[in-house]
């Protein structure tokens, strides 16, 4: 995958969990190009980033940091094979009580 490609790939992604995040009424922010920090009511973040060099997006939870990589069809966890957006709304579920869905 080129460099045009992944940024195409993680933009789908960054518009898609905005649209989650919108629907459920969290707040979050962009304080940078791909980038989203979500914040929530006792004051932790989630936050999501593309990592260019890795070609992976990388997420950053109370229970941990995660890395996820492009398969060809879906963005998979590294470590376990979880599924990007399945593995998201698990964890601000976990972290901020609140169901969200990617859709």
């Amino acid at each position: 995958m080129n460099d045009s490609e992944f940024i195409q790939l993680t933009d789908g992604v960054f518009a898609r969990l905005q649209q989650g995040l919108e629907e459920a009424e969290l707040d979050f922010e962009l304080p940078a190009d791909g980038i989203i920090e979500v914040e929530f009511d006792d004051g932790s973040k989630l936050v999501v980033n593309r990592h260019s060099a890795a070609r992976e997006v990388w997420v950053a939870a109370r229970t941990g940091g995660f890395h996820f990589r492009h398969d060809g069809d879906s963005w998979k966890d590294t470590r376990d094979g979880a599924e990007l957006f399945a593995k998201l709304a698990a964890l601000i579920e976990s972290q901020g009580g609140t169901a969200v869905s990617f859709g």
